[in-house]
């Protein structure tokens, strides 16, 4: 049903919320607020929040409250707002565990060409949004959607995230868009904050660029992108993980009025 009411509709769905849970007030809030601005513009809305990080620049990193404290509190953002919602995984304990919490089992970009990692979610039933690798060209993203077809799931999703240029930055090939949607025949997202990273800082800590964040975001709109991600957080500068990157929540709904209106003139 969910998946359903993300492909069948003539606005662009949206992924949003915390980089990663960082307690249950911080979700709900946010949660509430992404809420509110989407259901009065008529966008279907999926509330995101890792419920840990494994993949960190360094050991001291933040990755999380526990894990099955992240769940229940994803799990009552759910029920309490009537949202689907999605996280990642990083391993196929991660997929049964996960399942039972959430509606949505993103794949880690690093991660996006582990077989057993991309069977396990498939198993579950649940949708699979497979992140394109820094690293892989779009058409090589019909290969990892097959693997989770091809394991008896046919609710899959891919999203571009930037491709790695150089050693510290990243670059959106917005033609990847239409040949995903060609090759893959599923829903395809921009993940507009990450596209906006600035990896493998010397300082160990991931920099990014959200001045740009609007200009990434009309962009995937206007080449016909099916959904948006957007990692947000009241204040990005306190933030336990990319806040470097992130959109401050208060600049959300000016955001997403204007990218409503850009999708309405190419429509």
């Amino acid at each position: 049903m969910v998946y359903n009411e993300l492909i069948n509709q003539e606005m662009f769905f949206l992924l949003a919320g915390p980089c990663v849970i960082e307690g249950e007030e911080m979700a709900l809030n946010i949660a509430e607020h992404v809420k509110k601005v989407t259901d009065r513009l008529g966008i279907p809305y999926v509330f995101k929040g890792s419920f840990k990080k494994a993949n960190r620049s360094r050991l001291d990193s933040f990755t999380g409250i526990g894990d099955e404290k992240a769940l229940k509190i994803l799990a009552k953002v759910r029920a309490e707002f009537g949202i689907p919602v999605v996280t990642d995984i990083h391993t196929e304990r991660d997929a049964e565990m996960a399942a039972e919490y959430v509606d949505v089992l993103q794949i880690p970009a690093f991660l996006c060409r582990q077989t057993d990692l991309l069977v396990a979610a498939a198993k579950t039933g649940k949708i699979v949004n497979i992140k394109k690798g820094q690293f892989l060209s779009p058409e090589s993203m019909k290969f990892a959607v097959d693997k989770v077809r091809e394991s008896g799931d046919d609710r899959v999703m891919v999203t571009e995230r930037g491709t790695t240029f150089g050693y510290q930055d990243l670059i959106v090939d917005y033609r990847g868009i239409s040949i995903m949607q060609q090759a893959c025949q599923c829903p395809v997202v921009v993940d507009v904050t990450h596209s906006l990273q600035q990896p493998n800082q010397a300082s160990g800590v991931t920099g990014g660029q959200p001045a740009l964040i609007e200009t990434i975001a009309k962009a995937g709109i206007a080449v016909g992108a099916d959904g948006i991600f957007i990692e947000t957080h009241t204040d990005p500068r306190c933030a336990k993980s990319d806040g470097a990157n992130m959109l401050r929540l208060d600049l959300i709904e000016g955001l997403l009025e204007r990218l409503v209106r850009v999708r309405e003139a190419i429509r």
